[in-house]
């Protein structure tokens, strides 16, 4: 029930897959006026005020170390680590974990001892209660061993997480939970009482027992525990594991003519012999660069040909998740995956992938005619691809000199682009960023800043902690982390804190607000925002950061997970912000992109960072002009590799068990995926044969999944164009409190088809009479046909 069988969905831009636990709703009376509830103050700032100084705390070093140290000078007590209470010290990660350990030993006590209706009414309140529990000191302390500098703090959260962690496993073993929840759900007295989100959350959690084989007899269980941790190790096993069959290609260094020659000198060895390794940065170099196609297809195949000991893994791994499924009543792998996505099937993904496939190939053929053209004489070959493109990229860069273009990152200062962010909330939500002191020990770093939230009525709604910039031993990869969700705390949960211990807070001390309408107490999202950007310089000058455009969408995307979480304030943490359907989740930090180098936004924020001058309208088409060109070179091909690598995920996972007993070739199955599907296929009787699948690392994290983010993108696309008019409506206050209301506000509440039928409405060719709202197949189809647009897929 409570295990990390989800995670929060990051994509592959991400890089950064956060475990996932189960929770579901507390509804909230009027909180007790015997706690001593203190809210945030943002009394008295007005927005242009808030606004030049959000520019200027990540702009200017020396406004920020002033602006840093406000509390510092009026604050005598530290406080703890994102303002919990406990965290003030490393001895209090383990406090924190006993406490919570303390709070959910006796809701399971409650859950297990209940017998009357009303005991069972409130089943699905408590199960939220115990899983937010669980949450708090998990996600919350994986977060910060990961994130936080000092070793005694990072061993003391592993600590706390290791307590809790285990104590779930505890959990999902107790197959009295899940027998009262069954007699709950059987029982119409229950249901009837039930909200909607209430209903949801106990049919999400009954099925997570399901998967976990909790009601299967001992042995069986036993048997799916022991494959469950096959299943683990081997994964960690296969993506740690990529290896290639040779370590290296040798050739001549005369061989390897446009190459750069300083590269050439690297690896070239006393007997002119320069051996090409196989994996990093010198082949891709060599792919694009080496005049002789020899060369490039010997470097090619190598660099797809994987370890047989890594093909081994992957086939192992393959065959233990099908039996995974069988235990649990399923015909495979995906079937079980999918059962709570949008998708349901693997057919109905395999419809989307191929009704893809089709309005790709368009544009497939247009791009590969221009390429064969440079080429000439023989056909164009897998080989060829990344050399021919990089030679029409440096054409068109060429033809396209422009004196504006080497200077564009100088409008993209990081505090003008947060500061943009914030005008482009404000104008689409009614919320913006409002820098806030923090207080002595509340953050991990001297760096990172702390954004409050705010609605047009001054509420505050959120906490964003903002660790954008590089330092030693620094993952570099962007991510966004919700280190608490947002969830309303009824009286009763304010109550027994005060009778643990009146100083006891029922948030721990984080941010808390009072809705202003139902006048529940809740607990506001907190989010970490961490990026690698950067310091701005000290020498004097006075420059800021500067972001590539490339940084700018990065920053753009990771914020749309954000105003997920912030806008997706449900009742019930399991339930709010991101935790939603896999192939659903990355909906809105994909459109987000869009936003990022929309005319109508750059207007809004792209300044120059010494002069204030605002960006041209000249050098804003000519952004838009060098995206579209590099789009047409190549974005299709890449479009296409995407949707091969998830119609070989989903090859590999829908194999029932009975036949993947007898072995997988995974080798075989790849390359009749790319025999079908590819324009351009790897050659099929070289021998031994290529093994690219083995460099798929994703295939454990996104088992059966990897299709999700180019059907967020499909989707987004369709979005951008038809609620936001391709960037007409970008500012639109109505357009943007229709994907608001539609789409964000009810984070997993809701399934994924209703929020795209709603935002688009019925009068849309797509959706008419809302045939989209009940998803299945044909759903699928269509999706598929809106296809990805021309700029390609980040990899």
């Amino acid at each position: 029930m409570l295990r990390p069988l989800r995670r929060t969905w990051t994509c592959r831009k991400c890089l950064h897959l956060r475990p996932q636990y189960r929770a579901f709703e507390s509804a909230a009376s009027s909180p007790s006026t015997s706690f001593k509830y203190i809210p945030t103050d943002n009394s008295a700032p007005r927005k242009k005020t808030d606004d030049h100084t959000l520019r200027r705390v990540f702009d200017s070093q020396p406004f920020w170390n002033e602006f840093s140290q406000q509390r510092t000078s009026t604050v005598s007590r530290r406080a703890g680590l994102v303002q919990n209470q406990y965290l003030t010290s490393p001895e209090g990660f383990r406090t924190f974990a006993n406490v919570s350990l303390q709070r959910c030993q006796a809701i399971v006590a409650k859950v297990l001892a209940a017998s009357t209706v009303e005991e069972y009414r409130a089943l699905a309140r408590d199960l939220d209660q115990l899983s937010d529990l669980l949450c708090r000191v998990i996600d919350l302390s994986d977060f910060i061993r990961t994130i936080h500098p000092d070793p005694r703090i990072q061993e003391a959260a592993t600590q706390a997480w290791a307590l809790m962690f285990e104590y779930m496993n505890v959990l999902n073993t107790t197959t009295g939970l899940h027998e009262q929840l069954n007699k709950a759900l059987n029982n119409p007295d229950v249901t009837s009482y039930w909200t909607e989100a209430e209903r949801i959350v106990a049919q999400i959690l009954n099925k997570d027992f399901s998967n976990s084989a909790i009601h299967m007899p001992p042995n069986v269980r036993q048997r799916f525990v022991d494959l469950s941790n096959d299943v683990s190790q081997l994964g960690s096993d296969f993506m740690n594991g990529a290896e290639p069959a040779r370590s290296q290609v040798v050739f001549g260094a005369n061989s390897l003519q446009g190459l750069d020659p300083m590269v050439i000198s690297k690896i070239k060895r006393w007997n002119k012999k320069a051996p090409v390794p196989t994996m990093g940065i010198v082949p891709r170099l060599a792919l694009r660069s080496v005049h002789d196609e020899e060369v490039r297809k010997d470097i090619y195949l190598a660099t797809r040909t994987s370890s047989k000991r890594q093909i081994q893994r992957l086939e192992e791994l393959l065959m233990k998740r099908a039996e995974l499924a069988q235990l649990t009543g399923y015909n495979s792998f995906a079937h079980m995956t999918l059962g709570d996505k949008m998708a349901k099937t693997p057919e109905a993904v395999s419809n989307f992938l191929t009704s893809l496939v089709s309005s790709n190939q368009g544009p497939v053929r247009e791009e590969l005619s221009k390429l064969q053209d440079l080429k000439g004489g023989s056909s164009l070959r897998p080989w060829d691809h990344a050399y021919y493109v990089h030679k029409r990229v440096l054409a068109y860069s060429q033809a396209r000199r422009s004196r504006h273009m080497g200077v564009v990152n100088e409008f993209f200062s990081l505090g003008t682009v947060m500061q943009g962010l914030s005008r482009l909330f404000d104008r689409l939500y009614g919320v913006r960023l409002v820098p806030h002191e923090s207080s002595p020990g509340e953050t991990w770093h001297p760096d990172v800043r702390r954004l409050d939230v705010v609605d047009e009525s001054e509420n505050h709604i959120a906490v964003i902690y903002c660790d954008l910039f590089t330092r030693p031993s620094k993952h570099p990869n962007p991510a966004h982390f919700t280190l608490r969700c947002s969830r309303e705390i009824s009286a009763e949960e304010v109550a027994e804190c005060a009778s643990m211990n009146e100083s006891a807070h029922p948030n721990d001390g984080m941010a808390t607000g009072v809705d202003p309408q139902t006048k529940t107490l809740r607990q506001l999202p907190t989010i970490a925002l961490v990026c690698d950007f950067q310091e701005p310089q000290a020498n004097g000058t006075g420059q800021p950061t500067l972001l590539s455009e490339q940084s700018v969408r990065t920053l753009f995307h990771e914020m749309g997970h954000a105003v997920h979480s912030i806008l997706g304030q449900t009742p019930l943490q399991s339930i709010s912000g991101t935790r939603c359907a896999t192939d659903f989740a990355e909906l809105p930090s994909v459109l987000m992109e869009s936003f990022a180098t929309a005319p109508e936004v750059l207007r809004l924020y792209a300044r120059h960072w010494r002069t204030d001058e605002p960006l041209s309208e000249s050098m804003m088409q000519s952004m838009e002009l060098d995206r579209t060109a590099h789009g047409s070179i190549y974005g299709a091909v890449e479009n296409e590799a995407q949707i091969l690598m998830a119609l070989v995920d989903q090859a590999y996972h829908s194999i029932p068990a009975d036949i993947s007993s007898a072995g997988i070739d995974s080798t075989d199955i790849y390359h009749r995926v790319f025999s079908e599907y590819s324009s351009l296929p790897d050659p099929n009787n070289v021998q031994p044969r290529t093994s690219w699948q083995g460099f798929f690392g994703h295939l454990y994290g996104y088992g059966a999944t990897y299709y999700s983010y180019i059907f967020d993108r499909a989707i987004a696309n369709k979005l951008w164009q038809d609620v936001f008019l391709s960037g007409q409506a970008a500012t639109d206050r109505a357009a943007g409190e229709r994907y608001k209301n539609e789409v964000l506000r009810w984070g997993g509440g809701r399934n994924g088809w209703q929020c795209v039928a709603g935002v688009l409405g019925n009068s849309n060719p797509s959706n008419t009479n809302g045939r989209l709202a009940e998803g299945g197949d044909e759903a699928m189809r269509e999706v598929g046909r809106w296809g990805l647009g021309r700029e390609g897929v980040s990899t």
